[in-house]
């Protein structure tokens, strides 16, 4: 069993050349370690990007505290010799950026604020930094944010709509307060983009009254980056009116960019969706070809867009038969000829064949998808419940995709 060391121990280790070290408690005050958590959270965030935080409104709102903090920690003495033992990676001594006009604008005891150091209560006939409006509205628009713990349910989410974006099941809207975006209009399920960053409106909690009387909603609000805050709806509101950039990005089942009112250079009055099935003798062709369809969209007719099949090696250098045709209104057809072509990805017919140069071409429009499912899939296109879906060749089905799809 071990037993501590008595001073007669001391002694003896003394005379045998053997010091003994105490070891030093260091305490702390809560000011100093304020700073040092805060210091620690830069280091974080340079270890993570690879640089130092940056000012700018187009940066994240951490980033930019980060910015202030370290800038801070470098011009107070007292601050960096605290520090200065935990640098191991030369944030002191490094160049920061040019700092923004609001990292400027704050007084010294705002920016001591934001260090986490307490200033003495001043006598109580003085006035010394009372915050204005603005800034407690700022406050109050990034409180809480903190890390989103259950991010791995959300994060499909914000995959599936960046792959709605790029394939044109979505689009996004700028928000303007004369485009009539009122507070009402923010609900939960909805995506925005604000600063640069998606944030998904995840929960509309119960109704408040606000001081002005007017009525008001605590949100729960998920960022792309895996944040989370309880922003107040009329906060969130201000920040999107706030920000000139900010978008709010359109419902899939909604009128949107496949089917629209408005007319867009790619717009047609009418488009044709095709269908079509090769007479190739290729080998690969004739042993699939019950299930080997070819789908496009023209806005003229369909005779005219194969006549010249079979010197054509999108169309396998064959002629073709016309399988089924569907007619459908104001549809973009850029667009839809994308989403058609993700949705039956996964059956795309992979086979190279020669044009008339002897050439070698690998045709990207042909699906070994059966008839049925072409039907089902127009369908849910002609009734805007199409996005989401893809087709899995094992199940002869259409499904909805998960995020990572």
């Amino acid at each position: 069993m071990a037993r501590e060391f008595t001073q007669e121990d001391d002694a003896l280790l003394a005379e045998l050349g053997v010091e003994v070290e105490a070891k030093k408690v260091v305490s702390r005050t809560p000011r100093e370690e304020r700073i040092i958590a805060g210091f620690e959270e830069i280091q974080r965030f340079s270890e993570e990007h690879g640089r130092l935080p940056e000012h700018g409104e187009d940066r994240d709102i951490f980033e930019r505290l980060y910015a202030v903090r370290l800038d801070r920690i470098k011009e107070l003495e007292e601050c960096r010799e605290l520090v200065e033992p935990m640098d191991t990676t030369g944030l002191l001594s490094g160049n920061s950026p040019t700092p923004a006009r609001d990292a400027e604008d704050l007084d010294d005891d705002a920016l001591l604020a934001e260090l986490g150091i307490e200033l003495e209560a001043p006598p109580i006939t003085e006035l010394k930094h009372v915050r204005s409006t603005a800034e407690k509205k700022a406050a109050e628009e990034i409180a809480n944010r903190e890390r989103c713990e259950d991010f791995a349910k959300f994060k499909p989410l914000f995959t599936e709509v960046q792959n709605d974006l790029d394939v044109g099941v979505r689009t996004t809207r700028n928000i303007r307060k004369q485009a009539g975006f009122l507070k009402a209009d923010i609900k939960k399920g909805e995506f925005f983009i604000l600063s640069g960053q998606t944030l998904y409106v995840a929960e509309v909690g119960e109704e408040i009254r606000a001081p002005n009387g007017e009525t008001d909603a605590r949100l729960r609000v998920i960022y792309s980056n895996g944040t989370e805050s309880n922003i107040l709806l009329r906060s969130l509101q201000r920040a999107l009116y706030k920000d000139e950039t900010s978008r709010i990005v359109t419902d899939p089942s909604g009128p949107g960019p496949l089917f629209s009112s408005e007319t867009d250079d790619d717009d047609l009055a009418s488009g044709l969706i095709y269908v079509l099935r090769s007479k190739s003798d290729h080998p690969t062709v004739a042993e699939h070809r019950d299930v080997l369809h070819k789908i496009g969209v023209t806005s003229g007719t369909v005779e005219k867009r194969i006549a010249n099949a079979k010197l054509d090696p999108t169309f396998l250098m064959a002629e073709v038969e016309v399988v089924a045709t569907y007619e459908l209104y104001n549809i973009n057809r850029t667009k839809l000829e994308n989403l058609i072509h993700r949705i039956f990805e996964s059956a795309r017919l992979d086979v190279e064949i020669k044009d008339r140069f002897g050439h070698p071409v690998t045709p990207r429009e042909w699906f070994l998808v059966p008839m049925f499912i072409i039907d089902e899939a127009v369908e849910r296109i002609k009734d805007r419940t199409i996005a989401g879906y893809i087709y899995d060749p094992a199940s002869a089905k259409l499904r909805k995709r998960t995020g990572s799809e």
